[in-house]
């Protein structure tokens, strides 16, 4: 555009005046040229105009701008997306994977449990109906018989003597009423004073007496009961587990003399080492378990001799001295065991305490 108008200015005539001067417009049109040259567009970039032909020059802005500003922001738009996309794809990826390893991990498991399950059934079948033979610890499981008449016997002690302290409560509660009743008719009946006087008070003794006794059977009730539904519990508790483990061992011990009965081919061969590994883990735990069983059978027979000594004699000793009548004994004995009453006010049937 600016050339085609330099190359119309340069052909334009100049008007010459007779005295050979150029006319007075010749200097303006100089600097109208002049001027488009230094202030025309340049055509290295363009513009868009905002607004109206002539309008400010607040109104234009360069493109070369805009084009830089979309180009970025496409730019970083599409590099955000891409790094979503790429983190979201690997977010679901691993969770996926994660989804299916807990999926193929429990299949392994139910899979592991239901051949285990089949193998045990089909063996205490086989030992019910006497197709099947079965490890026998004969000393283990004599000892294990006399514990659980042991545990059978200790518990119908428990019952009768929980029972009896349940009776001898109501008798104490009876005497008390009975006690109080008399000192109330003593005061009231002048005449009576002194017969209600003497039973009111050897109800009040033997009410005392009661609540000590009472003291001394709660605590061979309390111990007896932490002897049978504790110590022995926790033994029988690791007995069925050794029973289990014992059938378990026999199970895949039966599965594999089952295999090696059969033919030696290539599968065959891989089958029997696999059985002979789950055998040995089999063997391995039920050895322990056995082991386990004969150490807590040995302390809890020391422990039943222990504590049944002491229970029996406290018991003896408490039971002679009340119906006795010896005060003195009874309550001596009650310190030689360090049994406690309960204070006054308890809420208890028994307002006695085991220590």
């Amino acid at each position: 555009m600016a050339d085609s108008f330099m190359g119309k200015a340069a052909t334009m005539e100049i008007p010459i005046n007779s005295n050979g001067e150029t006319l007075a417009e010749d200097d303006s049109l100089e600097q109208d040229l002049q001027q488009v040259m230094v202030s025309g567009p340049n055509l290295n970039e363009t513009s868009i105009v905002s607004g109206g032909y002539g309008g400010p020059a607040g109104g234009i802005i360069p493109t070369s701008s805009i084009k830089g500003t979309h180009s970025s922001t496409a730019l970083t738009s599409s590099i955000k997306g891409s790094g979503m996309h790429h983190s979201n794809s690997n977010q679901n990826m691993s969770v996926e994977e994660a989804n299916r390893g807990v999926a193929v991990e429990k299949l392994d498991s139910v899979k592991k449990w239901g051949i285990n399950t089949y193998k045990c059934t089909k063996q205490m079948f086989s030992e019910r109906f006497g197709r099947g033979s079965r490890t026998v610890d004969l000393e283990l499981e004599a000892q294990i018989d006399v514990l659980r008449d042991t545990k059978r016997k200790y518990e119908s002690v428990l019952r009768l003597t929980s029972a009896l302290t349940s009776h001898f409560y109501n008798l104490v509660q009876t005497q008390q009423a009975l006690g109080d009743t008399f000192a109330d008719l003593s005061q009231k009946s002048p005449e009576l004073r002194d017969e209600f006087g003497y039973n009111a008070e050897t109800q009040k003794l033997l009410c005392r007496n009661g609540e000590a006794l009472l003291g001394a059977i709660n605590f061979f009730v309390s111990s007896i009961n932490t002897l049978v539904n504790k110590t022995m519990e926790d033994t029988l508790m690791t007995i069925k587990l050794y029973e289990a483990a014992r059938l378990e061992f026999d199970a895949y011990r039966a599965d594999l003399e089952e295999l090696s009965l059969g033919p030696r081919d290539a599968a065959t061969m891989v089958r029997i080492e696999v059985s002979q590994q789950q055998y040995q883990v089999q063997r391995d735990k039920y050895e322990r378990l056995r082991s386990d069983v004969t150490i807590k059978l040995k302390f809890l027979e020391e422990n039943k001799v222990k504590v049944m000594h002491k229970q029996l004699l406290l018991f003896h000793n408490a039971i002679s001295a009340y119906f006795a009548g010896n005060q003195q004994q009874l309550e001596q004995t009650l310190r030689q065991f360090n049994v406690k009453l309960k204070p006054p006010g308890s809420d208890k049937p028994s307002w006695l305490e085991e220590s």
